[in-house]
């Protein structure tokens, strides 16, 4: 490794002493990528992190490389969502109470200074700074689940639904490596690790995150066997039959799903001061106020402001005790909020953020990987703003940088 012009003696050598920056440089990268993956589960600590990792990127040149991250759709269409966000705030009146949600969209630039600073040396760091701090994470959230009866983990200040949603991208990442290894023993592995996670996600409460996973799942196997309909078939219903002995063996799942008939009860009688009746009153409100100003939306920062207001006056006031059954956060949809945020302009820009997604992982030869995870991504948004999830987006754009340059790097040799 060479920097070309600095330090260099007689003959184009570098001199020991800038061979020693060369050293600390190189370890002050890898320090940084370590620390982003395997501290990001601990949403304060992204505070020092995700600056870490810019400064570590900026030292390492990264600004003369941008454009090559900026060939990529996927980068493409984060830029387009947060100039678009920026743009919204010159008609939004913003919340009183000083939240700002909004702002996690661009957690997903992120993507940017770690796809640019990985190599062929740098990969494994980031790959074992991953894989530890997932199976750490997951380790706390099992003792927290079978020891201490609490769902999801406390420590970390990680909901029972961020704990739900990395064990759903855990089960997709071991169904694609199943469906693509050629080895039996590897894939013998990958299933067992994939109906461990499942077995750990039924006992979680995030029924939504669990049917996602179980719909990616179903689609993973489709497109891998579609043209052996026999096989697929054997599988499809294997999935289906292990997920019914887990649903009945689960007394978490029995609770929700008796949870869910009441829901849907207590919708049939008008009430919507439920999980359920929440939800539908709110894409109620959503597409109402879309339909309203489709072009601009009400501008960024302005969707739980606006609900509560609406509610008062829209449909005599059907809605308007809603906010004592649950503060008002967001509208538990990616394409309603983004509506609100942004209007129609933003959710075409999602579309095109979920395609440049998909085709990062084309690019990188893991086609599958990617359709399934993106799958999960577009499943889970459907119920929730699944993207200003702190932690599962960070997971799913680590995942795709080590992919693609897993692929450049396995391809041909590494140029640096």
């Amino acid at each position: 490794m060479r920097i070309a012009g600095e330090g260099m003696g007689s003959g184009g050598v570098l001199t020991s002493s800038a061979q020693s920056v060369v050293v600390k440089r190189e370890w002050f990268i890898r320090l940084a990528l370590i620390v982003v993956c395997t501290g990001f589960w601990y949403s304060p600590l992204n505070m020092v992190s995700f600056p870490l990792l810019v400064v570590a990127w900026i030292i390492d040149g990264g600004l003369r490389r941008l454009d090559r991250a900026v060939q990529l759709p996927l980068v493409q269409a984060m830029l387009l969502l947060c100039m678009l966000l920026l743009a919204g705030l010159s008609w939004s009146e913003l919340p009183p109470d000083g939240r700002m949600k909004w702002l996690k969209y661009f957690v997903l630039l992120m993507f940017i200074p770690f796809y640019l600073l990985l190599n062929r040396q740098r990969l494994p760091w980031a790959m074992g700074g991953l894989i530890a701090g997932y199976c750490g994470v997951l380790a706390m959230g099992i003792y927290q689940w079978q020891v201490s009866g609490v769902q999801g983990i406390p420590l970390l200040g990680m909901s029972y639904l961020s704990f739900s949603a990395m064990l759903g991208v855990g089960i997709i990442v071991a169904v694609s490596f199943v469906c693509t290894c050629q080895s039996v023993k590897w894939r013998l592995l990958g299933g067992i690790t994939a109906l461990a996670l499942v077995f750990v996600q039924f006992h979680q409460s995030g029924r939504i995150l669990l049917l996602a996973t179980l719909m990616s799942v179903l689609l993973l196997i489709f497109l891998r066997y579609r043209t052996a309909m026999k096989k697929m078939l054997v599988i499809a219903l294997s999935v289906v039959a292990v997920a019914a002995v887990f649903a009945m063996s689960s007394a978490v799942f029995q609770e929700r799903l008796g949870q869910l008939r009441s829901d849907i009860a207590l919708w049939q009688q008008g009430g919507y001061s439920s999980s359920l009746g929440y939800r539908l009153a709110m894409w109620d409100v959503g597409i109402h106020a879309i339909v309203e100003r489709p072009w601009t939306g009400y501008g960024t920062g302005m969707p739980a402001q606006y609900f509560e207001q609406a509610i008062v006056t829209y449909k005599d006031g059907l809605y308007k005790d809603l906010p004592e059954f649950q503060q008002t956060s967001h509208f538990h949809n990616d394409w309603i909020e983004i509506g609100m945020h942004i209007g129609i302009p933003g959710m075409m820009v999602l579309l095109f953020l979920f395609w440049g997604w998909h085709r990062a992982f084309r690019s990188g030869q893991a086609a599958l990987l990617g359709t399934g995870l993106v799958g999960f991504l577009f499943f889970a948004g459907l119920t929730d703003t699944f993207l200003i999830f702190s932690r599962t987006p960070v997971l799913l754009l680590l995942i795709t940088a080590m992919t693609l340059h897993w692929h450049e790097h396995t391809a041909k040799p590494d140029g640096m």
